[in-house]
């Protein structure tokens, strides 16, 4: 089973592909692919959402994921969360066109799963990503560490 985690934004889309281990094996879960899809402040509204259209899409191809997880949105400011929740509008599109299942968790039950913690920091989540996948680094951009939060905690919770 592959998990695509997604965190939603409009300059910064982070996502991270887990491939879960078969009932029959002894392995730990891999860590397939994670990044950002960007966008420049520069362009224009319209075509940085077919940007994330047009990435997400390609994406979704390349990894082939079996389930979606997304981060709920959560902002303190208000400008912000408009442009944020018009590029998840994005998102949900492709994934109702690729007919793939999903599921949401607030940040703070992303935090909870992977630190017990539901206060926990930038670094204590990557720190966990990092230490649930065996990586030897952490994990970077900060947005791309989320979405690999996110994608664990659909393996966690499932």
């Amino acid at each position: 089973m592959r998990i695509l985690g997604l965190d939603p934004g409009l300059a910064s889309l982070g996502f991270g592909a887990i491939a879960i281990p078969s009932q029959e094996k002894e392995t730990t879960v891999q860590l397939l692919e994670f990044g950002i899809i960007e966008t420049e402040a520069k362009t224009p509204f319209g075509q940085r959402l077919c940007t994330i259209y047009e990435d997400l899409q390609e994406l979704i191809r390349e990894v082939r994921p079996d389930l979606v997880a997304i981060e709920k949105l959560f902002f303190y400011r208000m400008g912000n969360t408009i442009a944020v929740a018009q590029a998840r509008g994005v998102i949900m599109l492709v994934l109702g066109q690729a007919k793939l299942p999903y599921v949401e968790f607030t940040p703070g039950q992303v935090k909870q799963s992977l630190t017990g913690y539901g206060n926990a920091n930038k670094e204590d989540i990557k720190e966990a990503v990092a230490r649930e996948l065996n990586l030897e680094y952490l994990p970077q951009p900060d947005d791309a560490a989320d979405a690999i939060a996110v994608a664990l905690t659909a393996y966690f919770t499932n």
